[in-house]
């Protein structure tokens, strides 16, 4: 590892948010403002209790977020597809509300825009298929109200994918499932592989045609967390073109917090530095290559993060980080966002196209 000084890491990373915004993956504002404050956007300037506001997404060079419209997986068919609705509808109102700080975004060229006029780029992510409830229609629907990716699973297997924290039941998709890959790849949805069982990576990636992402993991070689992503499924990231956006949460970053929380939080909580984080980056570039990462904090949805961090305003401590340990500011811009919005541009011409439906699935 090579360090470098303390003003040459500052200039590299400044170096390195004039040649990219921040990109982060996976938020859960949405769903901890619907669930906390009654779906209310007012006030959302700062100082806020959580870790999103205004204020901080200012001081954190937050250029781009995809927020989560995130519901519980309770097995409640089309009330979950409703609850997601209304999660979409609280992003728009929050748009709409603060017109000067956030504005809808669906594309590269949009987040480019947002950029340009000193505004948050406001993209949408579905956490879980139960969004959908096993419709297609559904699916094409939340296309066209700007959603740009879905994550196959969250924490429990759907009817047609397996999830990381659940018993297998699929041996990773079943043809519908393939088929509903494809389906995202038409409608230009990015298929989201965090929270889904590495068979179901593997099966994924085998039938898909674009990039994939992973909104919010981390490294299974570092932590034998199953939200992790292991080696082989990192390799075959370089060959596919997507991107890990490693996320913040201590219990996928380090094995004894994992031990913790897993048997049932008793005594103090093991620390998690800042440095564990920035491990988990640098193997995840050394697996997948440096075009292959991304951040995904998964904020306001963890109720801790690695020491140092409170919040959106922490982002430039993880790139300092990496920046004394011999980043350079254009591989430092690559993972603070760049190679997130090069997903998005590869796959920005489908998400613009026909909403027809394929007669694939119905």
């Amino acid at each position: 590892m090579t360090e470098v000084t303390a003003t040459a890491a500052a200039e590299a990373v400044r170096r390195a948010l004039e040649l990219a915004p921040i990109v982060d993956g996976h938020n859960d504002w949405p769903w901890e403002r619907r669930l906390g404050h009654g779906s209310s956007v007012e006030g959302l300037e700062g100082p806020l209790p959580g870790h999103t506001d205004i204020v901080r997404l200012r001081r954190g060079k937050v250029g781009a977020q995809f927020w989560s419209v995130f519901v519980e997986d309770e097995d409640r068919g089309n009330d979950a597809v409703a609850e997601t609705l209304q999660q979409i509808d609280l992003v728009h109102r929050m748009v709409e509300a603060y017109p000067d700080d956030f504005v809808l975004a669906r594309s590269a060229a949009d987040v480019e825009a947002a950029r340009a006029s000193g505004r948050v780029a406001s993209l949408l992510g579905a956490e879980g298929a139960h969004s959908i409830a096993d419709s297609p229609a559904v699916l094409r629907m939340l296309a066209a109200l700007g959603v740009r990716y879905l994550t196959l699973t969250h924490n429990r297997n759907s009817a047609w994918a397996d999830s990381a924290t659940d018993e297998p039941v699929h041996g990773g998709l079943t043809e519908r499932g393939r088929a509903y890959v494809r389906e995202l790849n038409r409608l230009g949805v990015l298929v989201d592989l965090s929270h889904v069982a590495p068979s179901t990576m593997h099966a994924a990636l085998d039938v898909t045609s674009a990039p994939v992402i992973f909104s919010h993991s981390s490294c299974r070689a570092l932590n034998d967390h199953p939200r992790n992503v292991p080696d082989d499924v990192l390799v075959r990231l370089a060959g596919n073109g997507g991107v890990i956006m490693v996320t913040f949460v201590p219990q996928f970053l380090d094995a004894d917090y994992m031990a913790w929380d897993r048997d049932g939080r008793e005594g103090p909580a093991p620390r998690v530095p800042l440095s564990l984080l920035a491990d988990h980056v640098e193997h995840a570039r050394e697996v997948a290559g440096v075009r292959h990462v991304g951040l995904g904090g998964d904020l306001d949805g963890v109720d801790a993060l690695p020491e140092g961090i409170t919040g959106v305003d922490g982002y430039g401590l993880l790139l300092d980080e990496l920046a004394r340990r011999g980043w350079s500011a254009a591989d430092l811009a690559g993972l603070a966002g760049a190679n997130a919005l090069r997903v998005l541009r590869e796959t920005d011409a489908a998400f613009a196209g026909s909403r027809r439906a394929s007669g694939l699935l119905r």
